[in-house]
This record gives structure tokens, C-alpha cells and sequence, in this order.
């Protein structure tokens, strides 16, 4: 798997997660399925075959907006995060996170199949604060959306029967 690449998630993910608090898989875009959101991906510490995925929005002001507001609440915010993406403005929704294996992604790539890569300060600052707050998710704080130890759950255990 390369530094800093995107991905899309595949449908199977969704039938074999079944969590309302996922980000959806399609949109429809004049009539026809697109593939969205992509993910920022990067590894487990402890079982690097598990990769920690966090959903990218284009909705830049609306994630600005609710960042800030948790910012003013909390004194700071991690569970969001912005960078650029192609050249455009993105939020990082690192509140909306889950685990997946390779075998649920696919590279987001561009027209000559060249994947897509974030920069490398924008994957460093996301992938420290994913980690802060899946360290107090593990102590019991309700910071990420979706129910991603039980998902973790099931992939280690299909990664150990394989």
C-alpha cells in the first residue's frame, strides 16, 4: 500500500458492515453511481494488515463551521481535520472513521491509473490526531460515529481464519 493514497470502499464492505453511522458508498451523479466518499488510509499499529480509513468531504464550510464550534466548546477539535485534495479545499472526518483490509479497497486513481496521493504533512497531521482519538475511543469517549471496534472485531478475526 503507498504513503498518503486514497481509496474508494467497496459495496461488500457495506453488506458485511452493516453500521447507519458509516458514510455511504454511492451518491448519484447525473443519474449514474459515483463512487464516494474516498478515503484517507493508513495502517494499524498494532495489526498493519487493518487499515484505519477516514472519509474526505468536499463540504469544506460546513466541516469549518463545525469545527469551530467544537473548538470553542472543547478548547480544540481532532476529529476533523483540512487539507487539500486535487487542488481543492477538504475536510478530513476523522469522527467518521472505521477499519478496513485491503480487500474492501480500491485505488482512487487518476485517468492514466496513476493513484491519487495527499501530501505528506497533510497525511502526517491527519493520521497523529486519527490516532489521539482512537486512543480515547479505546478509553471509552463517544468521539467516532460509527461502531469500529466491533468492525475491528470481525476483521482480525477473518485476518486470523485466513
Amino acid at each position: 500500500m503507498l504513503k498518503a493514497q486514497l481509496y474508494f470502499l467497496s459495496d461488500q464492505y457495506y453488506l458485511d458492515f452493516p453500521d447507519d453511522k458509516l458514510m455511504k458508498n454511492k451518491d448519484m451523479l447525473d443519474g449514474s453511481p459515483h463512487n464516494r466518499p474516498c478515503f484517507f488510509a493508513f495502517p494499524d499499529s498494532r495489526l498493519p494488515s487493518i487499515y484505519w480509513i477516514i472519509p474526505i468531504s468536499s463540504q469544506y464550510e460546513k466541516f469549518k463551521k463545525i469545527e469551530q464550534e467544537k473548538t470553542k466548546r472543547y478548547g480544540h477539535c481532532n476529529t476533523i481535520r483540512f487539507g487539500t485534495v486535487l487542488g481543492r479545499n477538504t475536510a478530513f472526518l476523522i469522527q467518521n472513521m472505521c477499519p478496513a483490509t485491503q480487500s474492501y479497497l480500491t485505488a482512487y486513481t487518476d485517468k492514466n491509473n496513476i493513484p491519487i496521493q495527499i501530501d505528506g504533512r497533510i497525511a502526517a497531521d491527519v493520521t497523529k490526531n486519527a490516532r489521539q482519538v482512537l486512543a480515547l475511543a479505546r478509553r471509552g469517549a463517544k468521539v467516532i460515529f460509527p461502531d469500529i471496534f466491533s468492525i475491528y472485531r470481525t476483521l482480525e478475526s477473518m485476518l486470523e481464519n485466513k
